[in-house]
């Protein structure tokens, strides 16, 4: 039986999953724009135009097929939008179901350290809503007789998605609350980690995190540094302008390290920090 991903949901994440996945396997994207269907077949993906609440039919074909499926898409207002999909339809071949969640299901930890034993007490209706899609998807592979993994992210950073990227475009700010550290995953190593758990369908929670939680405006100056860019000057929490997504990221402050990726998995982090991880980005890593 050939593995064959479906990733729901593929964009700059899971492209990265798809290309760390061994060789041989079949990979199915879903897309909700016509238009990238054509980037997803450059890059070896299957795609497949579903969003949801339109037309099922494809998405049946697709999951009908797959062993492993990861899904990338975030819960709104009404929870997970793709399980109420999926529960309707066969799915013969599945063996696994990985699903990208976020750091925020542990809450605020006041900056103390937190790992995948720690429990998930979240404090913001996005850490919420996230947990609850977690046990959702749970419960659906414990409906189906398979296992679940749960991707706990920190903050994605990769080419394109950077520091670097944010000062070259004009647009990097320093903004400074005391205190406040954020952990982040270089793309790669995000992909690295999905695909080894594909490959061993590795279940239960795992942290996706590097091993330096630091000040954000530390990572903008040290992208300065690397680009000989200016850095901007720093702005107090209290008095920048931001949205309410972007302000609500400041209400938690925690640590995170992963006591399972590397012992269960057997991955090592390319980029253990930012420091590794902004060079390379500054040398062109694509």
């Amino acid at each position: 039986m050939k593995n064959t991903l479906l990733s729901i949901g593929h964009g700059y994440a899971a492209a990265r999953v798809a290309r760390a996945l061994p060789e041989g396997w079949r990979v199915i994207g879903t897309t909700r724009s016509a238009d990238r269907a054509g980037a997803l077949r450059d890059q070896g993906v299957e795609p497949v135009i579903w969003q949801a609440g339109g037309p099922v039919a494809a998405l049946a074909e697709a999951f009908a097929r797959a062993t492993h499926v990861i899904s990338s898409v975030a819960p709104g207002e009404r929870g997970d939008p793709v399980l109420p999909v999926l529960a309707a339809l066969p799915a013969p071949r599945l063996r696994w179901l990985g699903y990208l969640t976020a750091t925020s299901v542990y809450g605020d930890s006041g900056g103390g350290w937190l790992d995948e034993h720690s429990p998930t007490e979240p404090t913001s209706p996005r850490g919420r809503g996230r947990l609850a899609a977690e046990r959702a998807w749970q419960g659906f592979g414990a409906e189906r007789g398979v296992g679940v993994a749960v991707f706990r992210i920190a903050g994605i950073y990769g080419p394109g998605r950077s520091a670097i990227d944010q000062l070259r475009a004009g647009t990097a700010r320093r903004v400074v609350k005391p205190g406040q550290v954020f952990n982040r995953i270089h793309v790669t190593d995000l992909g690295r980690i999905v695909a080894a758990a594909a490959v061993q369908a590795a279940t239960g929670p795992f942290l996706l995190c590097d091993g330096n939680p630091a000040p954000p405006q530390d990572v903008v100056a040290h992208a300065a540094e690397l680009t000989g860019l200016p850095c901007p000057p720093e702005v107090p929490f209290e008095q920048a302008q931001m949205s309410p997504m972007a302000r609500s990221f400041y209400s938690e402050n925690k640590r995170t390290r992963s006591v399972r990726v590397g012992p269960e998995l057997g991955v090592s982090l390319l980029y253990p920090d930012y420091r590794a991880g902004l060079p390379a980005i500054a040398a062109g890593e694509t």
